[in-house]
């Protein structure tokens, strides 16, 4: 079994050991501070040393049957014995640990809002954690338990305590949550300087001496999951922080290229949408009106089919525009160079939805839509058109020569 310094002292980063088992890239200690890798949260990792060598720690389990603690090592492993220095990486395990704080803070804010906000799930595995609650908390329940976290913290720091204590003991505390584990149970308490606890959650994880270490705590967003859940997103920490300093910046900088301030930029942003949406109406009424005019300006050829009208578009944001505005008694068909193809009918008896798909039988490409108009994509413009002709001409080897000589034929809008 291996003694578990982390338990110890969360804080403690350094230590002497011996190794007391070696295998398959590994070892055990008969002590560590690495912290095995559960409750959601990652394995520390770090530096092994010893007389005349060094590895690095890339993994730590724990083997729950034997209690040890498996070291997994890049290069050489000291052998049975030998006696080692330990050094887990600070940064990792410091970031590691407000996450976990701030999850179990977080957790109760939002109980104390809502006692139906029961968590359900947590993740801790990157900068992005998240809690999957109960009772459907909505964005403005998120802001109550992030500020009600915030001015608890502002008022006095929550100091840790942890404790083990036997299941049976268990209902003198006030749990957020059953413990998932039986028999003697390890408790970590914040709780404020005059001893009153904020959160009492079983754990076996470790956390920041003191909650202030996991501040500040924010909500990124909220978005419901399966099994009727909710998830929180958030960050803690000096990954909040940087967070929070990284968006600032973008902030200013578009506030900046918009002539206006930071605290302005909500604003000046939807005045800007409002700007779009007009000009994103006006353009398609000009859109419209010029579709309606292309249509009219093309050779309305009379045949012993229906007044039939052909058009090749430049723009292919043009095409639902004069498809739309066939007059009633005629039909017209159009492409774009790049395929895009459609028919417009004024007339029952001639289904746009037909009239496309028996052109692209013979032009080949796909396509479909209602007998007023339809839609679709073709890899011979050409060919299209000259099929749509011959169709609603009603001839075929006639029209052919008709549609690769004459000018009219293929009317071209620029």
């Amino acid at each position: 079994m291996t003694r578990p310094l982390y338990f110890e002292d969360p804080t403690r980063l350094t230590f002497a050991a011996t190794v007391t088992a070696a295998q398959e890239g590994r070892v055990a200690l008969d002590a560590t501070a690495f912290y095995p890798e559960g409750g959601g949260q990652n394995a520390d990792t770090g530096v092994l040393r010893w007389e005349g060598g060094e590895a690095r720690v890339t993994d730590t389990q724990k083997d729950k049957g034997s209690g040890r603690i498996w070291h997994a090592l890049e290069g050489d492993l000291p052998p049975v014995g030998t006696s080692v220095t330990g050094e887990v990486d600070a940064l990792r395990r410091w970031r590691q640990m407000a996450r976990h704080s701030a999850e179990h803070l977080l957790a109760q804010a939002f109980f104390r809002v809502n006692p139906a906000f029961r968590v359900a799930a947590v993740g801790m595995r990157g900068p992005d954690c998240t809690l999957d609650l109960e009772g459907f908390p909505t964005e403005a329940d998120a802001a109550a338990a992030e500020a009600l976290l915030r001015e608890t913290l502002a008022q006095g720091d929550l100091l840790l305590e942890t404790r083990t204590v036997p299941e049976a003991e268990l209902g003198a505390y006030p749990l957020r949550r059953p413990p998932q584990v039986r028999g003697q149970v390890r408790l970590v308490l914040f709780r404020d300087l005059a001893g009153t606890p904020f959160d009492i959650s079983a754990c076996g994880g470790v956390h920041v001496p003191q909650a202030g270490l996991a501040a500040p705590v924010v909500v990124l967003r909220t978005e419901r999951i399966r099994a009727g859940l909710t998830r929180v997103t958030f960050r803690a920490g000096a990954e909040a922080s940087e967070f929070l300093s990284a968006t600032y910046r973008d902030a200013r900088s578009l506030a900046q290229a918009l002539s206006a301030g930071v605290p302005d930029l909500a604003a000046r942003v939807a005045a800007l949408r409002e700007e779009r949406d007009a000009l994103r109406s006006e353009a398609a009424a000009l859109r419209s009106r010029l579709a309606a005019a292309l249509l009219a300006a093309a050779p309305r050829e009379e045949g012993p089919g229906v007044p039939l009208r052909l058009l090749t578009l430049d723009d292919p944001a043009l095409l639902p525009g004069v498809l739309a505005a066939v007059p009633p008694g005629e039909v017209c068909a159009a492409v774009t160079p790049s395929g895009r193809c459609g028919v417009g009918s004024g007339r029952a008896e001639w289904p746009a939805g037909e009239v496309l798909a028996q052109a692209l039988q013979r032009a080949g490409g796909r396509g479909g839509g209602r007998p007023d108009l339809a839609q679709g994509q073709t890899p011979d413009p050409a060919g299209f058109l000259r099929a749509v002709r011959e169709q609603v001409a009603g001839r075929t080897g006639e029209a052919s020569a008709l549609i690769s000589s004459s000018p009219a034929d293929n009317h071209r809008v620029f």
